[in-house]
């Protein structure tokens, strides 16, 4: 029998932490190699789309929608793939998502028309959705010693961190050196060899408390979270003003405000609102947010500044990015594993989010005659550095303390705060770049076609979005200075998952 002050946010009690799983190091690799393979899809595609449309023959319009079906899907199912895992058991799930990514990968790669490549995107952020929080859930239980717990969230973290790195790596080199079908055929090996990590993963892990599924939830929250994406995706386009988008991010916030409605009242909701109003957790999936909109921006804008003003090709540009996953790796796998377990997460998350920040108004000082390793080079090994520090912390305090019954749902919350991040991020700095490269062609009509002042007004475009997501990124370390309070862990304190005592 427990009391009140036996329980912690979310709704469960503190009991005694499960018994650890003794492969659980080698059950982390399959986990992490599985999650790589969903981060780095999100990149790989866009270095391969200009082969795409040249060999299936489809619009500018539709070139959008390879990318806009994946993220659509990905971004809307998120919470829902987070509460199946934890209602059909998180192994299972695992197994589910896996196979069914690396079907509609291969559906992808031989599709023979837009239709079933578009359709194969969706499939793949359907899967997706599922296999991203199952496996952030999966660390989560698995984990439940405070100093292994954070180095597997390090690592993870890099992981995520790194992901749209290597997805541009490796796209490039198989769009360069093979074709553009591997770019989606690379997925079933990845997907083969993570499958394997079923046999480490120790006994099926599945909510203790399967309560009937909440359609309602369901529905307002899917509904609403494609609205919103489906805006961000529109917005460059169409502009933010647009009838579309002004209806669609209304339609989205009346949406998901309804859902919020419906779980406050539910008795079996699909995201318990503990899970979101906890400060520690709400702070963490705010934090990655707006990590994603400064980490996708630097991504985005400078793989165009390396190839149409600087004139690298597609494997030049993935191997001029390396020094992001190298400063990801030295601060998420080295710095943040030894801090975790003895810093407050408010220690390690707020620098990381200034030095990121600084980073970012670093690749703002950018011309077009600047030199890589001056100036690109030490400004991607900084960001990486703050990222590390952000994305492991955040992603351990994620799950902090969480019912062992919503450790999935808790992950589908912060992965939907990633994607919904990145989402909002890309277009508004999209606008905001295209705006200021028009500005300055417009004052330099005269010579509006001499490519010299054309890469000037790219690069003014591209530094204006650095400079503006460098402003978001350090708006967002101070308001996590505010909202986050949680001391440093107390020897022996546990943040993993709780077990339900009812």
């Amino acid at each position: 029998m427990t009391t009140s002050e036996d329980r912690v946010p979310g709704g469960s009690a503190v009991g005694a932490a499960p018994l650890a799983n003794p492969k659980r190091w080698t059950a982390l690799v399959f986990i992490c190699l599985a999650q790589l393979m969903v981060v780095l899809d999100i990149t790989i595609v866009n270095i391969a789309l200009p082969e795409m449309q040249a060999d299936l023959g489809f619009s500018n319009e539709n070139r959008q929608w390879v990318v806009t079906s994946y993220t659509l899907a990905f971004g809307s199912l998120l919470l829902l793939g987070g509460r199946i895992a934890d209602y059909t058991g998180r192994k299972r799930a695992f197994l589910i998502a896996l196979a069914g990514f690396a079907l509609a990968s291969c559906l992808g790669g031989a599709a023979p028309n837009i239709e079933m490549l578009l359709t194969a995107r969706a499939l793949q952020g359907a899967f997706g959705a599922l296999l991203a929080p199952t496996a952030l859930s999966l660390i989560s239980v698995n984990f439940t010693d405070q100093k292994e717990r954070a180095k597997a969230f390090s690592i993870f973290g890099g992981i995520v961190a790194s992901g749209a790195v290597i997805g541009l790596l490796l796209g490039g080199f198989l769009t360069e050196y093979m074709d553009w079908t591997w770019c989606m055929y690379v997925n079933a090996p990845i997907a083969v060899i993570a499958a394997l990590g079923v046999l480490y993963l120790g006994p099926e892990q599945r909510a203790a408390v399967r309560a009937r599924m909440d359609i309602p939830g369901v529905l307002l929250v899917t509904t609403g979270l494609v609205a919103v994406v489906y805006a961000c995706s529109e917005a460059e386009s169409e502009g933010w003003g647009s009838g579309l988008v002004v209806g669609l991010f209304v339609t989205g916030a009346v949406l998901l405000a309804a859902f919020v409605a419906v779980e406050a009242r539910s008795s079996h909701p699909l995201l318990p609102l503990g899970v979101i109003t906890d400060r520690t957790r709400g702070s963490s999936y705010l934090a990655v947010g707006v990590a994603m909109i400064a980490m996708l921006g630097a991504l985005f804008f400078l793989t165009f500044y390396l190839q149409l003003v600087k004139g690298y090709s597609p494997v030049e540009t993935g191997l001029a990015f390396l020094p992001l996953p190298l400063g990801v790796g030295m601060f998420a796998g080295g710095v943040s594993t030894k801090l975790i377990p003895k810093a407050p997460p408010r220690a390690l998350v707020v620098p990381g989010m200034v030095i990121a920040a600084c980073a970012l108004f670093w690749l703002a000082a950018l011309d077009p005659g600047s030199s890589y390793w001056t100036m690109v080079a030490p400004a991607l090994y900084v960001q990486g550095a703050g990222m590390g520090l952000v994305i492991a912390t955040a992603m351990n305090y994620a799950t902090y303390r969480i019912a062992d019954e919503h450790a999935g749902v808790a992950s589908g919350t912060v992965n939907t705060a990633q994607q919904i991040g990145g989402s909002i991020g890309t277009a508004l700095l999209s606008t905001l770049a295209a705006d200021a490269a028009a500005e300055y062609l417009a004052d330099h009509a005269a010579q509006a076609k001499n490519p010299a002042v054309v890469h000037d007004a790219m690069t003014e475009g591209f530094t204006t979005a650095f400079t503006w997501a460098g402003v978001i990124m350090a708006c967002g370390a101070v308001a996590i200075a505010a909202m986050m309070n949680t001391p440093k862990p107390r020897p022996g304190e546990s943040s993993a998952p709780v077990a339900h005592m009812g």
